[in-house]
């Protein structure tokens, strides 16, 4: 039997319960697959009153039951915590309820009784205020996965995938971090991870210069002499095939992305920027190189639309789609390839 997904709550004063209802209106026109949400069954049912979204509730005890339900409603797993959440405002009495949603998806997803973990938009510096340690989400699954892999960011979507070897940090900094060793790491994980979760048999990979027209031979800049060609080297000793440094300014159009399966930016406008331009609203946050399958709208919490009833869920359908799509294919494939 087809195991379904779990939809994390996220931040409860945002808008992650309203998409999830919007989502599941939407289970035949967008080949919706079949997932339960973690929170609280009284408070979705609030929710759709108040936006006037016709969606029974089901509250189900078990995973295993969400694929029936799916059927009839909006299956919702109780998270068995008060969630005191007004719309619009995330506060730090509700962090224990989204960590607690986390850790009991990934507990559940690595027992078998799920395919897969989509996540919600969380609101970090609620989280914060509350005491909470991590970063952000994907260091907080990292360390749930046990800390063993350092995990790499993708954005994707139809069109175009794209990975920050740099994250959020300021431009400056981002410079001045970005090393040979980060981008091997990216490289491999990327190039494994379009294997086992995408099933692409042979992954190529496009790699961005960090300044304009990729340093041109030096004089503007020699970070892709020092740095990135190296790294690049090391990686094709690998195996994997990687062209680059390349020109950014060239690298995302239809024809040139037709040449890659994934690309690898030094920063985080870099990679973002083409990909929100190509499809803002069905980008989607996937987690590569952990144990098990994480995809999360790529958006946030949308504190300032809460309960307005116009946050639209292309995003999470696309992840969800993702999530079955990632799920299904390392069941093939297997635990490695």
């Amino acid at each position: 039997m087809t195991k379904p997904l779990l939809l994390t709550i996220g931040e409860p004063g945002g808008i992650g319960a309203e998409l999830a209802l919007k989502a599941w209106h939407a289970r035949g026109e967008k080949a919706v697959p079949a997932f339960a949400l973690l929170d609280e069954p009284a408070r979705v049912e609030t929710i759709a009153r108040s936006l006037g979204l016709a969606c029974p509730v089901i509250a189900i005890k078990k995973p295993a039951e969400a694929k029936d339900a799916f059927a009839r409603g909006l299956p919702v797993l109780p998270l068995g915590m008060k969630v005191d959440a007004t719309p619009g405002k995330a506060e730090a009495k509700n962090a224990p309820a989204v960590i607690a949603a986390i850790e009991r998806a990934v507990a559940l997803v690595a027992d078998g009784e799920a395919a897969a973990l989509v996540t919600n938009p969380i609101q970090k510096q609620s989280l914060y205020e509350a005491g909470f340690k991590h970063p952000g989400h994907t260091e907080f699954l990292a360390a749930l996965a046990g800390g063993t892999v350092e995990p790499v960011m993708m954005l994707a979507c139809e069109q175009l995938r794209v990975v920050p070897v740099t994250i959020h940090l300021p431009l400056a900094k981002a410079v001045s971090v970005l090393s040979q060793a980060a981008i091997e790491h990216c490289g491999r994980i990327t190039a494994a991870a379009l294997k086992r979760d995408f099933g692409i048999a042979r992954p190529r990979l496009a790699v961005a210069g960090l300044n304009p027209h990729a340093g041109e031979g030096g004089s503007l800049g020699r970070e892709e002499i020092e740095i990135i060609a190296p790294a690049l080297d090391n990686l094709r000793r690998e195996g994997i095939a990687v062209s680059g440094p390349l020109s950014a300014d060239t690298l995302f159009h239809e024809g040139a992305r037709a040449g890659y399966d994934a690309a690898l930016c030094m920063y985080h406008d870099q990679a973002l920027i083409p990909l929100k331009t190509i499809d803002f609203d069905g980008g989607v946050n996937v987690t590569l190189g952990l144990p098990f399958v994480r995809t999360s709208p790529d958006h946030g919490t949308a504190l300032d639309i809460a309960g307005r009833g116009v946050a639209r869920p292309t995003s999470l359908i696309a992840a969800l789609r993702l999530a079955r799509h990632v799920a299904d294919t390392r069941q093939r494939t297997g635990p490695r390839s």
